[in-house]
C-alpha cells in the first residue's frame, strides 16, 4: 500500500531522514516509533505528499507519488495538530472535507452518519466544535479522516491529550477498521497501544530505520534480560536472567523471601534499548 525507497530530506545543516526506505503491506497496522526529532513527522510529511524528498520516492497503494489527485483519495490522514474548523459543527466540518475529497451530495450524507456514529458524536454533530473538549476534537480529527472511506489511513498521535473513555473508543475503532482490512500507520509515544494493535512496528532515530519487525520479534532481539527483583532478610536484590521462573523457582526454594516481582522485556524496553535513555526536546 505504501513504499518509501530510500528517501533523504535535510533541512539546512539538519538532516531530517537519512536513506529511509519501509514498505507498509496491505491490510495491517504498522506502527511507526521513535523520539522527539527522530524525524517521523518528515516522513509522514513525505508520505502524504506535503514535503518532496530530496532524494528518494513514495510510492501509493501501487498508483504512484501521493501528490497525484487518485493515489491522495485513497488516503485519510488525522494529523497530530487538529485539522479543524472551531466555529463549524462537526457536521459542516465533515460536509466541507467530503467536499475536498470529491464525495457526491448523497454518499456523503450517508458517509456523515456513519463517521458521526462511529466516533460517538452523533448527538453533538451540530454543535460549533469550539465547545467540544479534547477528546471529542480527537474523534472528530479522525471522522474527517475517514469521511471519504480510504483504504488506507496515517494517524499521528490520535490519543495525544484525550481522556480515558476517549482513548478506549479510538483503540476500539482502529482494531474495528483494521478487521475491516483497513491498511494504518499509527504513530505514537504509547508504547503499550503500539504493542497492542500493531502487526509490526518500524523504530526509527536520527532519520534511519533501526529496526523492524513484530512487537515478540523485537522483544527477543533487542529487548534485553527478564529481571527478578526480590525482597529477603530486609535486602532487595535485582538479577537479570533468561530464565525468570527458574530463577524465581530457585530464590523461594532458598526460603525468607518477603517478596519477589519479575520484569519481563517490552516494546518500551526495546524503544530505551535503540534509541537510548537520554531527554529528546
Amino acid at each position: 500500500m505504501l513504499r518509501l525507497t530510500n528517501l533523504r530530506k535535510r533541512f539546512g545543516d539538519i538532516l531530517a531522514v537519512d536513506g529511509l526506505s519501509l514498505e507498509i503491506r496491505a491490510g495491517e497496522v504498522f506502527g511507526l516509533l521513535g523520539p522527539n526529532g527522530a524525524g517521523k513527522s518528515t516522513t509522514i510529511g513525505m508520505a502524504v505528499g506535503l514535503l518532496t524528498p530530496d532524494e528518494g520516492a513514495v510510492e501509493l497503494a501501487g498508483i504512484g507519488a501521493p501528490t497525484l489527485v487518485q493515489a491522495r483519495a485513497r488516503l485519510g490522514v488525522a494529523p497530530q495538530t487538529l485539522s479543524l474548523y472551531e466555529e463549524l459543527s462537526a457536521e459542516e466540518n465533515l460536509r466541507f472535507f467530503g467536499r475536498l475529497y470529491g464525495v457526491d451530495s448523497s454518499r456523503l450524507t450517508e458517509r456523515l452518519a456513519a463517521v458521526l456514529d462511529m466516533v460517538g458524536l452523533t448527538a453533538r454533530r451540530r454543535d460549533r466544535v469550539k465547545g467540544y473538549s479534547g477528546g471529542m476534537k480527537r474523534r472528530l480529527n479522525l471522522a474527517v479522516a475517514l469521511i471519504h472511506d480510504p483504504p488506507m489511513l496515517l494517524l499521528d498521535e490520535p490519543t495525544a491529550g484525550v481522556d480515558p473513555q476517549s482513548r478506549n473508543n479510538i483503540l476500539d475503532m482502529v482494531r474495528d477498521l483494521a478487521a475491516k482490512g483497513r491498511t494504518i500507520i499509527y504513530t505514537t509515544h504509547y508504547m503499550e497501544e503500539a504493542a497492542r494493535l500493531c502487526d509490526r512496528v518500524g523504530i526509527i532515530d536520527k532519520g534511519r530505520l533501526l529496526a523492524l519487525g513484530t512487537v515478540h520479534d523485537l522483544v527477543n532481539a533487542h529487548g534485553g534480560k527478564s529481571v527478578v527483583s526480590v525482597q529477603r532478610n530486609g535486602v532487595h536484590e535485582r538479577i537479570e536472567t533468561d530464565d525468570p521462573a527458574r530463577e524465581t523457582a530457585r530464590l523461594l526454594s532458598a526460603g525468607e523471601v518477603q517478596g519477589i516481582r519479575i520484569d519481563r522485556p517490552d516494546l518500551e524496553s526495546v524503544f530505551l534499548s535503540l534509541t537510548g535513555r537520554s531527554l529528546r526536546d
